[in-house]
Formats: structure tokens, C-alpha cells, sequence
């Protein structure tokens, strides 16, 4: 079936409630199945559990209950979150050589991802408030990021990202769709979904790239504002060590901030131009699998405390 044109006319609306997709995964080969099966579930295990232990670093260890690890361990949470919406489903198409999904299921799962990708993107930009109240305003620190701050952040956080996946729900949601419907991805992403609907109108493209500008403009907007103020301040201290610490406790998190939006960015645009959507599918590993697997490494390689408490919470499970 051509993925790009959908056979049903505009009168079977009603079809919508019993169509079905067939995820096309990475690769059509049955030779590749078994590897593809491997390295996703390894890259799944080591994301779950290098986030997860960044989570059980921070809770059991006192030293590390400050706001900066608070929203450190949010985040870790939220990759876990994020990398299961898409990674779980493809290992079980994997297993059980079923590729076709439920259409109230690939829903739930644009939904899921849409809630955590903003959750994700929110969140970094709160994280880069945090370093500016820290850098640019030392002294007021404990005052300001005061831990009841801390929760009101995470929680409109959570309430803005909830708000945006929502819309982008009532958006796919009012599409028709064919019975059988072929998703040249291996998750369910709304860019390839408002593509194959039967009924795609320029009023629903309009409306999910504006909601998508908005609630990704803020967080990006907030992280420049951010480390603009950082970099303007740190560059009037005196002395090189001053600035050289100034700069390192930003600097694992400035890696995590280039890493998630460039691979978001870099593939969506790659997608505008290229025509071959199964390139774009393998490109989308970077962000959904990859970056959230590298996190807890750049955090951990480059902070001495969280390798501290990693430590120690190693010597009292032994």
C-alpha cells in the first residue's frame, strides 16, 4: 500500500473508530530483526538503569537533597518516561513479529510522547533557571529555590506539558483514517500520522506546528535568557578559576541542552527535506533513544558528587 495516499473517501468517517496501523519499523529485512531486537533492549536496559540509579543517588543521599539534584533526578524520571512511550513497543513488535497497532493505542502513545518530550524540554529550562538564580544571584539562592518553589516548578511543569499533549490529542483525534494504515516509523509520531490521514487539512498542520512552536519556543526562550545572564555575569568575575567553576556547573547541563534539541531539530528538519521517511525513522533514534541513554553518563562523568553518592549507595547495597 502507498504510505502516501490514504483509499478512503471523506464520506467514511466513521471508519476512524476501528482503523488499525502497521508500524513499518527500521527495516524490512528478517535478518536484521533479531540484532535490531538486541541493541534496542540493551539501549533500553541501560537508559532505565542509569537514570533510575541517578533517582536513587539523589533521594538517599543527604548531600544531594539541594534544588539542582532535585530537578536532575525529575528529568531522569522523565527520560525513562520517555524513552519507554516509544523503545517498549517496538521490542514487543520485535518479539512477536507483530507490527500493527491498535488505533486508540498509537493515540495513547503520541500522546505519552508529545507529554514527555515537552515535559523533557520544560524541565531543562527550569534546570537552567536554577544555575541562574545560583550564578547570577548567590547570596538570595536558599531563599529563592526554596523547596516549596521547587515543587510549584515541577508542577507546572507537568500541568504545561500536559496541556500541550493534550492539544496535539484533540488534533489527531479529529482525523479520519483508512482501515489499514501504513506508519513507515517504528512509533507512532504526529507529523507521519497528520501525513497519512485521509482528510488532512492545512488548518490541522497549522494548528500542531503553532502549538508545537509555542510550548517549545518558551522553554528555549528561557534557557537563552538563562545562560545569557550566566555568561554576562561570570564574565565579570576576576579571576580564570572563578570563571572555569562558574562554567562547569553548567557545562553538563548545557551538553544535555545541545544534545536534546539539536537531534529534535536536526531530525524534523531533515524530514521537511528528505523524501525517504524510513531515513527519517532511523534518525529519530538519536532523540528518542540515544540522548535520553547518554544523560545520565554526561551527568555523571563530569560531577564529582553524583560519582560520590553512586558510590556509596554501591557500598551499602553490597
Amino acid at each position: 500500500m502507498d504510505t502516501t495516499r490514504c483509499l478512503c473517501n471523506l464520506g467514511s468517517r466513521n471508519l476512524t473508530g476501528i482503523v488499525e496501523f502497521l508500524l513499518l519499523g527500521l527495516s524490512d529485512d528478517p535478518a536484521q530483526q533479531p540484532l535490531l531486537l538486541g541493541a534496542f533492549l540493551a539501549m533500553y536496559l541501560v537508559t532505565a538503569m542509569g537514570n533510575l540509579l541517578i533517582v536513587l543517588a539523589v533521594s538517599s543521599d543527604p548531600h544531594l537533597h539541594t534544588p539542582m539534584y532535585f530537578f536532575l533526578s525529575v528529568l531522569s524520571v522523565t527520560d525513562v518516561g520517555y524513552s519507554s512511550t516509544t523503545v517498549l513497543r517496538m521490542i514487543w513488535g520485535l518479539q512477536t513479529h507483530h507490527r500493527d497497532i491498535p488505533y486508540r493505542s498509537c493515540l495513547a502513545q503520541v500522546s505519552l510522547f508529545n507529554l514527555f518530550a515537552c515535559l523533557d524540554s520544560v524541565v531543562l529550562a527550569v534546570m537552567a533557571y536554577d544555575r541562574f538564580v545560583a550564578i547570577c544571584h548567590p547570596l538570595h539562592y536558599p531563599v529563592i529555590m526554596n523547596p516549596r518553589l521547587c515543587i510549584r516548578l515541577v508542577l507546572l511543569s507537568f500541568s504545561v506539558s500536559l496541556i500541550e499533549s493534550q492539544l496535539n490529542f484533540l488534533v489527531i483525534s479529529r482525523l479520519p483514517f483508512c482501515s489499514h494504515v501504513e506508519i513507515p516509523h517504528f512509533f507512532c509520531d504526529l507529523p507521519q500520522l497528520l501525513k497519512l490521514a485521509c482528510d488532512a487539512t492545512s488548518t490541522n498542520s497549522v494548528l500542531m506546528y503553532f502549538v508545537a512552536a509555542v510550548f517549545a519556543g518558551l522553554p528555549v526562550s528561557g534557557i537563552i535568557f538563562s545562560y545569557t545572564q550566566i555568561v554576562s555575569s561570570v564574565l565579570r568575575v576576576p579571576s580564570a578559576g572563578g570563571r572555569y567553576k562558574a562554567f562547569s556547573t553548567c557545562a553538563s547541563h548545557l551538553t544535555v541542552v545541545c544534545l536534546f534539541y539539536g537531534t529534535g531539530l536536526g531530525v524534523y528538519f531533515s524530514s521537511t527535506i528528505s523524501p525517504c521517511s524510513r531515513k527519517g525513522a532511523v534518525a529519530s533514534v538519536m532523540y528518542t533513544v540515544v540522548t535520553p541513554m547518554l544523560n545520565p553518563f554526561i551527568y555523571c562523568l563530569r560531577n564529582r558528587d553524583i560519582k560520590q553518592a553512586l558510590q556509596r549507595l554501591f557500598k551499602r547495597a553490597v
